[in-house]
């Protein structure tokens, strides 16, 4: 018999990146008081890895739960990004309503489409929250406008159209239900939360079923799957069976060992756990995304839609440059092995397969920014290897024709822009979808573009829009091949020989293009120190020192001026890159060599 659990709401936050949804989970948090009076809080203290903390974004969703008067209220912040959305749809299936943040300047975004869609096909109520409407610019009029055309655009239902608006300022802590009220608190949209998301509901009397809606890792206990209790009850030590949807065959019978629930920012020990509560469960070892824990008597699966498949990937292989080993602590292939396997515990878009070759791995992920998040996370950890430019994932259609990966680009770009910018997707296959007016000068631009197009364009964007445009992207489906692309109009210049870098060699070396290297850096034979300005690879020798003769002195070489390197981020160098070269990565230095070091050899190859 199903019964309402009413002491408990579970939602989800979803919005576009930068739209305030951590912020908008810390106020919720001090507001219920999970804080102490005199607790010294960091900002946005839901993203607990630095790379999240740096760059302001979300990359794993988060559970963490708050009490509203007698009502427990289990709230998940999920990801913004599309190279993460693989996250957000299986989040949702643990909610029974979500919080749409959007920004009461910038409107509906692309990603705001792509999470609502996720929310409105599982036929979830939504709460708009309209946020920063203190943000000077604000438009929250317009804004909802937006919103609403976007249900009906999303074949939203009647009920669903008849959403609730919540005004909130997550930065200054307060949120209103009419534009025209005093803001003080947190307290209506509290309210709101309560009043419009449904209990959960399931049979507290029937066998036990919870799904397994996202794993988190610890080196003490291993994995740990979270996920909502759907019927019965779970208790610690009882015996269940672990079965999978998608996997017939998988039948396994484990134990409970620790059962948790959240209570703000902390797991805490319960001994049992029943309908509609969202528990972490330790102790199983190979528990994946997607199972379903069950009675042993009666062990029915609950189905959920299968992870979204990777689109491009790279070679991570064993540093062999002449500076191998020098500045990382982990070097080996065993190593590597051991810490790309290890992240598949938690990051279910990655894949990883092993090569004949035992010192290179294919990885592929979700994007660019997938990849180079994990690449950033190694290198912090003290990892050293090297990685290829990313490629993209072909698919054959039953006639053995090639397809390929596409992606919807939505770009918003200052008006004096947009012929360059649709100048150079043009270039890279891109088709032109949709063009429109955005807010104060800005044009909005739709493009259909193959995946493998935006490789290395996000650099070279930033450049032609002066650092003005904004680019995002979303997986559109795989269609047929559409040609070759011509990716970089320039080459490379590289060192002859290895040594240390010197002014003297430099200054003549600038000349041919851009520097990536001041004086005093180590190089080696084969390595990039520069982009030329025309489309040849070139070497030089920036080692050499000017010959001595009694009538040249050394001292007239301080009158050289050298004009300041370009330092490469990681995106920038693995944009980069081309086929040819690779990007090796330490905890220290980010370098970019050919593959073939030796030049004589790298003739032969090129012929």
């Amino acid at each position: 018999m199903k019964t309402k659990r009413e002491d408990i709401r579970n939602i989800a936050i979803i919005a576009h990146v930068d739209h305030g949804k951590t912020t908008l989970v810390d106020q919720l948090l001090k507001q219920s008081g999970v804080f102490r009076a005199n607790q010294e809080v960091a900002e946005r203290v839901m993203d607990s890895n630095d790379i999240e903390r740096e760059r302001g974004i979300t990359i794993l969703s988060k559970n963490t739960a708050v009490y509203y008067k007698d009502t427990k209220i289990n709230i998940i912040d999920t990801p913004g990004h599309a190279d993460f959305g693989g996250e957000v749809e299986r989040v949702l299936k643990m909610v029974n309503g979500v919080v749409l943040v959007v920004d009461a300047f910038e409107g509906a975004m692309p990603q705001t489409k792509f999470v609502l869609k996720k929310a409105l096909e599982l036929d979830l109520p939504v709460i708009v929250c309209i946020n920063k409407i203190d943000r000077p610019e604000a438009r929250p009029d317009e804004v909802i406008d937006e919103i609403l055309e976007l249900f009906m655009d999303l074949d939203a239902s009647d009920e669903q159209l008849d959403c609730p608006f919540v005004y909130a300022s997550a930065k200054a802590g307060h949120a209103i239900l009419d534009l025209t009220d005093n803001p003080e608190n947190m307290i209506p949209l509290f309210e709101t939360i309560i009043d419009y998301i449904p209990a959960p509901e399931g049979d507290p009397d029937a066998d036990t079923q919870v799904l397994i809606s996202t794993i988190d890792y610890n080196e003490y206990v291993g994995r740990i799957g979270v996920g909502k209790v759907d019927n019965g009850t779970i208790a610690v030590n009882q015996e269940v069976m672990l079965v999978n949807a998608h996997e017939p065959d998988k039948q396994k019978r484990v134990k409970i060992s620790k059962l948790y629930e959240f209570d703000g920012l902390n797991k805490v020990e319960v001994k049992e756990a029943t309908i509609g509560s969202i528990v972490a469960i330790s102790g199983i070892a190979d528990i994946h995304i997607g199972d379903t824990l069950c009675s042993p008597e009666n062990p029915v699966a609950i189905p959920f839609q299968k992870i979204s498949e990777p689109t491009i990937a790279m070679q991570f292989i064993v540093n062999d440059s002449p500076f191998a080993g020098q500045e990382g602590k982990y070097v080996t292939s065993r190593h590597l092995r051991d810490r790309l396997f290890r992240e598949l515990n938690t990051d279910v878009s990655l894949r990883v397969e092993e090569s004949e070759n035992t010192d290179s791995f294919k990885v592929s992920g979700r994007g660019e920014l997938h990849l180079s998040v994990l690449i950033e996370n190694m290198r912090r950890e003290g990892y050293e290897f090297a990685v290829s430019k990313a490629e993209v994932l072909y698919k054959e259609d039953e006639n053995g024709k090639l397809l390929e990966p596409i992606e919807t680009a939505y770009i918003d770009v200052p008006d004096e822009f947009t012929g360059t910018v649709i100048d150079k997707l043009s270039q890279r296959k891109g088709e032109l979808q949709n063009m429109g007016v955005s807010n104060g000068g800005y044009t909005r631009l739709e493009f259909s573009i193959p995946a493998r197009g935006l490789i290395g364009y996000r650099g070279e964007f930033m450049t032609d829009t002066k650092g003005n445009g904004i680019l995002n992207t979303a997986f559109d489906g795989y269609a047929p091949y559409k040609g070759d692309i011509q990716y970089r109009k320039q080459g490379s210049l590289i060192a002859f020989e290895t040594g240390e870098s010197v002014t003297y060699g430099l200054y003549s070396a600038q000349e041919r293009g851009t520097l990536f290297i001041g004086a005093g850096e180590k190089v080696y034979a084969g390595m990039v120190i520069g982009q030329n300005g025309k489309a040849e690879d070139i070497e030089l020798n920036v080692c050499k020192t000017k010959h001595l003769t009694n009538t040249r002195s050394s001292g007239a070489d301080d009158a050289l001026k050298l004009t300041t390197p370009r330092t490469l981020s990681l995106e920038e160098a693995l944009d980069f890159i081309d086929t040819d070269e690779l990007l090796e990565v330490t905890p220290e230095t980010l370098r970019i060599r050919k593959k073939i070091l030796d030049s004589k050899m790298r003739k032969r190859g090129n012929k």
